[in-house]
C-alpha cells in the first residue's frame, strides 16, 4: 500500500496572506491527515486478515470433502475407520504443525533447507507474513497433504499407523518442502530476494508440487509397501473392481472439495486489498484473485468432461466416480499455475490432466498397485503435470503481477527454458525427499507389524473388528413392529468370493 503522508512545511505555503497562523493550520490539517492514513492502514489489515481467515476456513472445509469422498469410495464395512482417520489427520496435524511444522516451514530467518524459529509459535511476530492467521491457513494446507495419503492406504491399514505417519508428515516432511518453495529463505523459492534457482525460482503458487505431490508420493509408498487389498486382483492377475459403497457420498465430497478449492487457490494470495495490476490500472486491484478462481474452475470442468468421454470410450459406461476423480485431477494440476496463466491455458491443463490420470490408473493396474481413491495417481501424477504445465504456460504479465521482476515466464510464452529447468528440479527433489522419509517410515511400520491389519480383520471389515461396530445400523422393519431388538447383518455375508480365494495367499 502506498503511504499517506503530509508535510506541514509544504502545506503552509498553500495558505494565503490572510491566514493568521499558516504553520499551525498546516500542522493541524496534517495531524488529521495522518490519522486518516493510520485508519486506512488498519482497515487494510483488517480486510486482508479477514480474507485470509475466510480462505483458511474454506481450505479446512476440504477436510469434510476428503472425509465424504473417502467414505463413499470404500466399502461400507470400513466407513467408520476411514472417517475417523480423516478426523485425526486434522487433530494430530494441528498439534504437530503447531509444535514443529510451522517453524520448519516459515521460521525465518533461516537457511535454505529448513526453518528454525517459532517452535510452538513462540516469539511469533505480529507481521503480515508470519502472524496467527497465516499459521491457521498453512495448517489447513498441511492436513490436506495428510488427507491425500490416507486415501491411498485405506481399508487395510492399522489405526496406529495412521497416527504415526500423519504426525510425521505434517510435523516434518511437508513443512520442509513448503520451506523450499514458499519461504523467502527457501533455496528454490521465487519469493527469494536474490540468488534464485536458475535465476528464477519455482512458481508453485498454491501447491501442485508442495501439497499434492507430497501427499500422493507418500501414499504411493504406503500402498506399495503394504500391498493390495484382498481380492483386488484375481489368481490370473486381472484387476477386480472393489467398488465403494456410496456414489452419493463421493459426489458430495467432490463438491465440498470444489468449494474449498476457492480458498486453496485464490486464497493463496494471502491478501486482497492490494493492486495486482500495473500502476494506474484500477481494474488490476482484484483481477488477479478473480482470474485465479476462473482458471481453477475451467481446469476442473475440462478435466471432468474429458474423463467422462474418455472413460466412456474405454469402459462403455458413464461413470460418476471417474468423472469426480477427473475433476479433482484438473484442480490438482492447475493449483501450481492458477495465478499466472490465461483461462484458455487452464482448459489445456485440465484436458491433459485427465489423460494423465487415466494413463496412471492403467499403469497402476498393470503393476498391481492398489489405491482405493486413486490418490497417488490423481495427486501425484496430476500434481507433477501441473508443475510442468506452469513452466510452459506462465504469462509474463501475470508472473510480474504476482512475483515481481526477476522471475521467468513459461517456455511456450516466450520465456525460455530456465523456469522449466527449475520445475524439473522441483519434481525430482520432492519425489526424492518424500521417498527417503516416508518410504523408510512405512517399511519400519511394516516390519514391526504395525502397518497392515490381519486378513481376518480385513475380510470382516475394520468397523466391526477395530472400532466396535458399523457406521450404519441395519435392521429388519418387521422386527421393529413387534418391539424386537435390531438385527445386525453379519459382515462376512458380503465378503466377495475373490477375497476368500486370496486369503490364504496374503502375507500379513
Amino acid at each position: 500500500m502506498a503511504s499517506i503522508s503530509c508535510s506541514p512545511n509544504q502545506l503552509a505555503g498553500l495558505f494565503g496572506p490572510n491566514t493568521t497562523d499558516p504553520t499551525a493550520a498546516a500542522v493541524y490539517i496534517c495531524s488529521a491527515f495522518t490519522s486518516v492514513g493510520e485508519s486506512y492502514k488498519d482497515t487494510q489489515r483488517a480486510v486482508d486478515t479477514t480474507y485470509l481467515l475466510f480462505s483458511a476456513y474454506l481450505v479446512f472445509a476440504m477436510q469434510l470433502g476428503f472425509a465424504m469422498l473417502c467414505a463413499g469410495s470404500v466399502r461400507a464395512k470400513n466407513t467408520m475407520n476411514i472417517m475417523l482417520t480423516n478426523v485425526l489427520d486434522a487433530a494430530a496435524g494441528g498439534i504437530f504443525y503447531y509444535l514443529f511444522g510451522f517453524a520448519f516451514a516459515f521460521g525465518s530467518p533461516s537457511n535454505g533447507f529448513i526453518g528454525h524459529h517459532f517452535f510452538g509459535l513462540k516469539k511469533i511476530p505480529d507481521g503480515v507474513n508470519f502472524d496467527y492467521s497465516n499459521f491457521l491457513y498453512q495448517w489447513a494446507f498441511a492436513i490436506a497433504a495428510a488427507g491425500i495419503t490416507s486415501g491411498s492406504i485405506a481399508e487395510r491399514t492399522q489405526f496406529v499407523a495412521y497416527l504415526i505417519y500423519s504426525s510425521f508428515l505434517t510435523g516434518l516432511v511437508y513443512p520442509v518442502v513448503s520451506h523450499w518453495f514458499w519461504s523467502s529463505d527457501g533455496w528454490a523459492s521465487a519469493f527469494k530476494p536474490s540468488d534464485r534457482l536458475f535465476g528464477t525460482g519455482v512458481i508453485d503458487f498454491a501447491g501442485s508440487g508442495v501439497v499434492h505431490m507430497v501427499g500422493g508420493i507418500a501414499g504411493l509408498w504406503g500402498a506399495l509397501i503394504e500391498g493390495p487389498r484382498i481380492g483386488r486382483f484375481d489368481h490370473t492377475g486381472r484387476a477386480v473392481t472393489l467398488r465403494g459403497h456410496s456414489a452419493s457420498l463421493v459426489v458430495l465430497g467432490t463438491f465440498l472439495l470444489w468449494f474449498g478449492w476457492y480458498g486453496f487457490n485464490p486464497g493463496s494470495f494471502n491478501k486482497i486489498l492490494y493492486n495486482y495490476g500495473q500502476p494506474g490500472q484500477f481494474y488490476g486491484q482484484w483481477s488477479a484473485v478473480g482470474r485465479t478462481a476462473v482458471t481453477t474452475t475451467l481446469a476442473g470442468c475440462m478435466a471432468a468432461l474429458t474423463t467422462l468421454f474418455g472413460k466412456r470410450i474405454l469402459s462403455g459406461h458413464w461413470n460418476v466416480t471417474d468423472v469426480c476423480n477427473g475433476l479433482l485431477g484438473g484442480f490438482a494440476a492447475i493449483t501450481a499455475g492458477c495465478s499466472v496463466v490465461e483461462p484458455w491455458a487452464a482448459i489445456v491443463c485440465g484436458f491433459v490432466a485427465s489423460l494423465v490420470l487415466i494413463g496412471c490408473n492403467k499403469l497402476a493396474e498393470k503393476l498391481k498397485f492398489d489405491d482405493p481413491l486413486e490418490a497417488a495417481q490423481l495427486h501425484g501424477g496430476c500434481g507433477a503435470w501441473g508443475v510442468i504445465f506452469t513452466a510452459l504456460f506462465a504469462k509474463e504479465e501475470y508472473v510480474a503481477q504476482v512475483y515481481g521482476s526477476g522471475v521467468h515466464h513459461g517456455l511456450f510464452m516466450g520465456g525460455g527454458a530456465k523456469l522449466l529447468a527449475a520445475h524439473v528440479i522441483q519434481i525430482l527433489t520432492i519425489a526424492g525427499w518424500v521417498s527417503v522419509t516416508m518410504g523408510p517410515l512405512f517399511f519400519i511400520l511394516h516390519k514391526l507389524k504395525l502397518l497392515r491389519i490381519s486378513p481376518e480383520d480385513e475380510m470382516a471389515g475394520m468397523d466391526l473388528t477395530r472400532h466396535g461396530g458399523f457406521a450404519y445400523v441395519y435392521h429388519d422393519d418387521d422386527s421393529q413392529k413387534h418391539g424386537l431388538p435390531l438385527q445386525k447383518i453379519e459382515p462376512t455375508a458380503a465378503v466377495p468370493s475373490s477375497e476368500k480365494l486370496f486369503i490364504k495367499n496374503l502375507t500379513p
